[in-house]
């Protein structure tokens, strides 16, 4: 969820937790050292306590939402991933996440650079904007779509750089980043198991979700 899009309080319970931050914590080692970016309401960070025994800390730009999250036990503090990300040390984390987030940053390219370096390993997931439904609703509505990921309207989102799983495996490439392990994800929340080519991912994968490392 988009760190600075507010909504209702979700069940943190591993079974009930959103289908990408399952598929997130199956890419964690066990033990790890983890930094949550845009960390919402703790969903994630809970759901990697309980199953993973992770050292979980996070971030989160809505200051309502950090309450909630220390009321629930979680160490998160207030910060913009755009800004704070650049105060933290190098290899201070295992794994630094940004889930659902990357579209709300001004400047995506310089978040991954510092994800990259204050982790030893990035994972992001983000809604798909090639998906056919978007491109459906465009083409035959011609307005901009809202889908069960892109809930807000146009006029109401904190969304402000959309992208394509393609173009994030192009901009992963620029950069130099190893794309250690990918997942798309269907509308209905299964797995997309073709795996290649990009364009199949790129019509299907409602959304993405990559495992980075550097070169």
């Amino acid at each position: 969820m988009s760190a600075a899009t507010e909504g209702p309080a979700k069940d943190t319970s591993a079974g009930a937790a959103r289908v990408d931050l399952r598929v997130i914590a199956e890419m964690i080692e066990a033990g790890s050292r983890v930094l949550d970016v845009g960390c919402g309401d703790g969903d994630l960070l809970r759901l990697l306590a309980d199953t993973r025994d992770v050292d979980a800390r996070g971030m989160e730009l809505s200051q309502r939402r950090v309450n909630l999250c220390v009321a629930k036990g979680l160490s998160v503090i207030q910060g913009d991933a755009d800004i704070d990300l650049r105060d933290y040390p190098d290899n201070a984390f295992d794994y630094v996440i940004l889930s659902q987030t990357i579209q709300a940053t001004r400047q995506p390219k310089e978040v991954l650079k510092n994800m990259l370096r204050v982790g030893r390993r990035a994972i992001v997931s983000f809604p798909n904007f090639g998906h056919w439904g978007i491109r459906a609703q465009l083409a035959f509505r011609g307005r901009m779509p809202v889908t069960g990921n892109l809930s807000n309207p146009w006029w109401d989102t904190p969304n402000i750089h959309f992208c394509t799983i393609r173009d994030f495996v192009e901009l992963a490439r620029d950069m130099s980043i190893e794309i250690e392990r990918a997942v798309a994800l269907d509308a209905y929340g299964a797995r997309v198991r073709v795996s290649a080519p990009w364009w199949f991912w790129n019509m299907f994968g409602e959304q993405g979700v990559f495992l980075l490392k550097r070169k």
